[in-house]
């Protein structure tokens, strides 16, 4: 089945871009949507829903998912225990001492092992690994397409982290999908752009190649149709002094929500955790370069006035809530080590940070008007069972936890409603009456289960 899919994007390659012309549209109303006065996205790494939220009462979770099939081999053979969990961060890769030599083939309780304020492994998460994973929607391959072994079918129980006693008060959606498969790269694009860059003259070395039967022979951070759907850092700064200047990605002119705000006379802010120390050449060691998508485009190159305005460092973000100068719409980045990544950082220590982040938000006076969504980037190689809708060739991926704080939100609620990353470009595109970047976000449910107005 994934043969046939795979096959078919390659042949749809150039006829099916979401990277492609939008007619304008206007709008469409959203009864009390004008009462938000400021929305505030903070994008956080790598998890998936039933990575932390299998548990949560009221949620599509791990009771649901009790009845599905077990994890199969690359063959098709169902593993008679999962493979051990093993440490990436070393090199190469070792047993994890902390997990039992074999685990029974399904969901584990991590916290049992690794507690959440405990560094675990950096499953695989890229674009085609994530297809072979979700297996044409059977989620029965995550073991079989990682590099961490068993660690990919572990879970924690959100109702005993800072963000999960958030998610209990106000509204949690548990059918919210990250927008594109695979990693970090392509999915803050999507939230930029709602597109995936095309790049015509790649480096061949970097390109995947993919039989005629849809197998895949060599993975590469480009389709063979020249998209980009890996890890490919920016001509712009910053990035990695080691990258050869070939590998650079020039600057994209796609237009991206950033422009959309700007026209409108809007202000928005992206504000990353160490970026102004990554600016000025010496960048945390926990810093991702790939985590700056609007630094990739050319409206907020090296120099222009656009990166001046709206590039920031996240301390700027608490600067403007004390100072009273908070813009309409509001991007934060949190540093690696404050993320929830794996490779960077544990799940407690981005927990507390984004706790005491919307604390300040709440204890501001923007508060009474102001919609924070708490997002992940992507799932990270972790396991789902809820297999994501077929929308285009991009995606949308594996199922991510989104929490939705705000005054407007839905006290203690569980919403089923089907979302994904877009759905936030909606939001804000129909707030402030911006037209959509794509077919993706035109289409978009802009969150509205999530509200009561």
């Amino acid at each position: 089945m994934y043969a046939r899919s795979l096959a078919a994007l390659c042949t749809l390659g150039l006829l099916l871009s979401s990277c492609g012309p939008v007619r304008p549209v206007a709008a469409s109303p959203s009864p009390g949507v004008e009462r938000i006065g400021h929305v505030i996205v903070v994008y956080l790494e790598n998890r998936s829903f039933d990575g932390l939220y299998g548990s949560f009462p009221g949620a599509n979770g791990l009771p649901q998912a009790a009845a599905i099939a077990p994890q199969l081999d690359k063959a098709g053979n169902p593993y008679a225990a999962l493979p051990r969990a093993m440490d990436n961060s070393k090199t190469p890769a070792v047993a994890d001492a902390r997990f039992p030599t074999e685990l029974a083939n399904r969901p584990f309780d991590l916290a049992s092992y690794a507690p959440a304020d405990q560094p675990i492994g950096n499953p695989v998460h890229r674009f085609y690994q994530e297809q072979l994973q979700i297996d044409g929607g059977k989620m029965d391959r995550f073991v079989a397409w990682t590099d961490v072994g068993g660690l990919v079918m572990g879970t924690y129980d959100a109702r005993e982290l800072p963000i999960g006693r958030l998610a209990a008060q106000y509204t949690l959606t548990d059918n919210f999908f990250h927008a594109a498969f695979g990693g970090s790269f392509l999915n803050h694009m999507w939230l930029a752009c709602a597109c995936t860059p095309a790049w015509s003259d790649a480096p061949k070395a970097r390109v995947a190649q993919v039989e005629s039967d849809g197998r895949l022979a060599k993975d590469g951070d480009l389709t063979p149709d020249g998209f980009v759907v890996n890890t490919t850092y920016t001509v712009n700064a910053p990035h990695p002094k080691t990258t050869a200047a070939a590998d650079l990605l020039p600057s994209l002119t796609n237009p991206t929500i950033g422009d959309r705000l700007t026209a409108k006379g809007v202000d928005w802010a992206w504000y990353s955790g160490g970026w102004d120390d990554a600016i000025a050449g010496r960048p945390d060691p926990t810093f991702v370069f790939h985590h700056q998508p609007f630094a990739y485009f050319a409206s907020y190159a090296d120099g222009t006035d656009g990166r001046r305005q709206h590039l920031k460092d996240e301390r700027d973000f608490m600067s403007a809530l004390r100072d009273r100068t908070l813009p309409a719409v509001s991007f934060v980045k949190p540093i690696g080590a404050d993320s929830g990544h794996p490779k960077y950082g544990d799940v407690r220590r981005g927990e507390d940070h984004v706790a005491a982040l919307v604390k300040a938000v709440q204890d501001s006076e923007y508060w009474k008007d102001t919609v924070i969504v708490l997002t992940y980037d992507e799932n990270g190689g972790f396991w789902d069972h809820v297999a994501p809708p077929t929308i285009d060739r991009w995606g949308p991926g594996t199922r991510v936890p989104t929490i939705v704080v705000s005054p407007f939100a839905k006290k203690g609620y569980v919403d089923h409603t089907r979302y994904d990353t877009t759905s936030i470009l909606r939001l804000i595109e129909i707030r402030w009456g911006l037209d959509p970047l794509g077919p993706r976000d035109a289409a978009a449910d802009p969150l509205t289960g999530a509200f009561g107005f």
